[in-house]
């Protein structure tokens, strides 16, 4: 059997935390890594009605978008709404995990589940963001702990590249030094000058990882004073918020809401401009995007695809020129679920993996849709 904390490594994978806003809450927020998981529930959102069904289920896991425990608490109580769902999950042993913006920022992410859904081809990054890069370590080593060395900074999380683990490049060379009074040098003596055959040992290391892999570095380095470099490497892009994209013919502006409704399943689809203009050029924001209007505008859209869109919104877009899609927040980033579900298979075959029936949007209106029973709106 699966452990949440193997289930949270593959998540990591997914949605990597760093990715996350500053501000934001995400990974394994309740639950102990070494309990076992033979069933994950995905959902959008972590309600007491999902919480019955993970339960009714036998899930273990509930793997949300957004996080149950977004501020600080001060206490865990199951009289205190902030903590209540956490509370009651952990009663019954539940765990709880949420990807919310660093699923955003991720390539593909929450904005690409969209634009599939609703036909864009992507060909842009709405809002791009850097992140720093790994930094270079190295390390000189006498040769014949230059293999020990390197294996044990590698089991501390150094040298992977892409799908490479283990990574390292190796230059042979001379180091010499003369060991002062006091010193308890491996090779040579004091007040001699050593000549000793070495090798320059490169390797990338993850930011969150350098105290580790250093610690291993001293511990597995035979020299009592061990030489080594950091250097830090160029910010390197990583994904962003929000996508630009290009539908494969032009649409009316009521068609691409209609198709919004369609796809997405969404109770009620609001738009900002003339039905019959026809528009191609699309930017998206899953979710609460209305703020990035200004950036769609000069990015060149006609058109941006969000929820969440307030009144103001709507008067500014209208001055920018651009038009407005709002199928609603849940409608936006409902195809997040499927995706997550998807992913957790293919990387966790041997669990079973359910998508939420019950989670649904919190909106009821008045009309045919009002019926419509939760999860179930399209």
């Amino acid at each position: 059997m699966a452990t949440v904390g193997a289930v949270a490594a593959a998540l990591a994978e997914f949605a990597p935390p760093a990715l996350a806003e500053a501000w934001d809450n995400v990974g394994l927020l309740v639950g102990d890594p070494a309990a076992g998981v033979g069933r994950v529930l995905c959902a959008l959102d972590v309600t007491d009605a999902v919480l019955d069904e993970a339960l009714a289920l036998g899930a273990e896991l509930v793997v949300a978008f957004h996080p149950p425990l977004f501020r600080p608490v001060a206490r865990v109580r199951a009289d205190v709404l902030e903590s209540r769902l956490a509370w009651r999950a952990a009663r019954a042993g539940v765990a709880l995990y949420a990807t919310h913006t660093a699923l955003d920022n991720r390539q593909p992410g929450t904005s690409d589940f969209l634009a599939a859904a609703l036909g864009v081809s992507v060909d842009g990054v709405l809002a791009p963001r850097t992140l720093p890069g790994p930094v270079k370590l190295v390390v000189f080593c006498p040769r014949e702990a230059t293999e020990r060395v390197a294996a044990s900074l590698a089991e501390a999380g150094a040298g992977v590249i892409g799908d490479y683990e283990a990574c390292s490049f190796r230059v042979a060379g001379t180091g010499a030094f003369r060991p002062l009074p006091g010193a308890q040098p491996t090779i040579g003596a004091v007040g001699a000058l050593e000549q000793v055959a070495e090798d320059r040992l490169e390797m990338l290391v993850p930011r969150p990882r350098l105290d580790a892999v250093t610690a291993a570095l001293r511990a597995a380095h035979p020299y009592e004073e061990v030489a080594y470099d950091v250097y830090a490497r160029e910010a390197e892009p990583a994904g962003g918020m929000g996508r630009l994209g290009r539908l494969a013919a032009p649409l009316a502006l009521s068609e691409l809401a209609r198709r919004c409704e369609e796809a997405l399943g969404a109770r009620c689809v609001r738009f900002v401009g003339a039905g019959a203009r026809r528009v191609s050029r699309v930017a998206l924001v899953g979710g609460s995007g209305a703020s990035y209007a200004a950036a769609a505008a000069a990015a060149g859209a006609e058109v941006l695809v969000t929820g969440d869109v307030k009144h103001h919104d709507a008067l500014l877009a209208t001055k920018l020129g651009l038009a407005l899609v709002d199928p609603g927040h849940f409608a936006g980033e409902r195809p997040v679920v499927g995706e997550t579900a998807a992913w957790l298979r293919r990387r966790l075959p041997a669990l079973a993996i359910d998508e939420s029936r019950v989670d649904g949007e919190p909106f009821a209106l008045v009309g045919s849709r009002a019926d419509a029973p939760e999860g179930k709106t399209g």
